[in-house]
């Protein structure tokens, strides 16, 4: 099957594409690759995939429309993975023009070829921002969802909405899936449990924002991955009662953490505690996120379980392992130019003088 994945140098997609290139699939990745954080992290993902013979990778944004129009022209796709996408709640406040190119303009973009030359299903990233603050948990792809917190959740609604017409309109099968806070190796930098570690480990303060009273339901990337190419290999189709091929479903583990818990698994994994600086809810931002993920288990007979202390194991390890090689790649790189430059020399005119 031939499979076009959006951000495959991102997180979710270079698993996913990993994934589906093990198990024979012949997979085009489109990445801009840009540095919302460290494009080194986005090439290294990337290396990952590049020993595939079945994977060929395109540099680009998806906002190109003309673009997007050759790489569908071309390859005639029969599946779609579009995960590509300005993330970031607090990032929108600040930066929002990025996410109308991206997230709709580019979306837009996706549809279009996808319409076009007659792609079997595509699936999407949606977010579990869209249930913004939402007293009733947990979280119901039936819910209301009208009112979102962030412009990042806005544009995911939009993209939710812009697919259902799509679906309605050309019979197009698209599912979106609503990520409850996915982590594991390989992860975002700008993601709170990367960002604790990171501090944890140099002896810095971490932000605890609205003084700890928070829950995240955290869900780990090899469940995520397990979900997302199960849903692939499933069409949508109409809902009871609908004649359109649409479906959304929660993509999470069911079971909300206490932002003071997830930092005392980091803490006991790294062998070091946290110094903690407590802080009120920042902007867009919500005390809990929930997923009832039944829907999802009743589609593909599959449901994320993995617990944090074990997944976060995997992420701490990872990580470790990760700057420690970078790190002493680089002293090995200083460690050769200063071979190279030889012994440094006294400076006799200086002395002479």
């Amino acid at each position: 099957m031939k499979v076009l994945v959006t951000g495959v140098a991102g997180f979710i997609g270079m698993h996913v594409a990993l994934d589906l290139l093990r198990r024979g699939d012949s997979i085009v990745g489109v990445d801009n690759l840009n540095d919302y954080y460290d494009p080194q992290l986005k090439r290294d993902r990337l290396e990952q995939l590049r020993g595939y013979a079945n994977f060929r990778f395109v540099q680009g944004n998806i906002e190109n429309r003309e673009l997007m129009a050759e790489i569908f022209q071309i390859e005639q796709f029969e599946r779609v993975v579009h995960l590509a996408a300005q993330a970031g709640v607090r990032y929108s406040i600040t930066n929002p023009h990025a996410y109308v190119e991206s997230n709709l303009v580019g979306f837009m973009n996706v549809l279009e070829g996808c319409r076009h030359h007659q792609v079997q299903h595509l699936i999407y990233a949606s977010s579990s921002s869209v249930y913004g603050s939402q007293p009733d948990v947990p979280f119901r792809e039936d819910d209301n969802v009208a009112q979102p917190m962030s412009l990042y959740a806005a544009t995911k609604k939009a993209n939710e909405l812009m697919a259902h017409s799509y679906s309605n309109l050309f019979g197009l099968p698209t599912t979106g899936l609503r990520f409850f806070t996915v982590y594991g190796p390989w992860g975002r930098p700008d993601m709170a449990y990367f960002l604790f570690t990171k501090a944890i480990l140099e002896g810095g303060p971490i932000d605890v924002f609205n003084h700890g009273d928070m829950q995240r339901d955290l869900t780990y990337i090899g469940d995520i991955v397990e979900s997302v190419v199960r849903v692939l290999d499933r069409p949508a189709t109409p809902m009871p009662g609908s004649k359109v091929p649409y479906r959304i479903f929660n993509i999470g583990n069911h079971t909300p953490v206490q932002l003071l818990d997830f930092i005392m698994h980091l803490e006991d994994h790294l062998g070091v505690s946290a110094i903690k600086c407590f802080k009120p809810m920042q902007d867009g931002d919500v005390p809990i996120t929930y997923a009832d993920s039944t829907a999802l288990a009743e589609w593909i007979n599959f449901r994320p379980s993995t617990s944090f202390s074990d997944g976060s194991l995997q992420f701490v390890n990872w990580y470790k392992n990760y700057y420690l090689t970078h790190e002493q790649a680089t002293l090995a790189k200083d460690g050769e130019k200063a071979l190279r430059k030889g012994p440094d020399m006294p400076n006799f005119r200086a002395a002479a003088a």
